[in-house]
């Protein structure tokens, strides 16, 4: 990485030069107060904020089903291509797009934060 972003914390638009590519910072607290997903050329890294047919969990202290609802609409809007990469394979495959979820995960479909516990 180049050294103006190492050691640094990231925050919502904060893009990392690597290389060629541009990597997009997208603040998405809910799971954790800090929670950040990475949007890199038609793909959104997702750590534990979406899982493919699901979402991190907001049952823990410092998560907040308000602030996850708010995240996976986020998401949501991305473009239906985009690659979905999250932290864990808890679902029927490893990885999936936004449109596939956006079809099959009840997650991304909530209209309450009640629906996420």
């Amino acid at each position: 990485l180049p050294r103006s972003v190492v050691g640094k914390p990231t925050e919502e638009g904060t893009i990392i030069p690597l290389g060629e590519l541009k990597v997009h910072c997208l603040h998405t607290p809910g799971h954790t107060p800090g929670s950040q997903c990475f949007l890199v050329e038609g793909a959104v890294f997702t750590g534990d904020t979406l899982f493919v047919e699901g979402c991190g969990r907001v049952d823990l202290p410092g998560s907040d089903p308000k602030k996850m609802l708010h995240s996976l609409k986020r998401l949501a809007a991305l473009d239906p291509a985009t690659v979905v990469y999250p932290g864990h394979d808890y679902g029927s495959a490893p990885t999936s797009t936004i449109g596939d979820e956006l079809r099959r995960n009840p997650c991304l479909s909530a209209k309450s934060e009640g629906m996420l516990l």
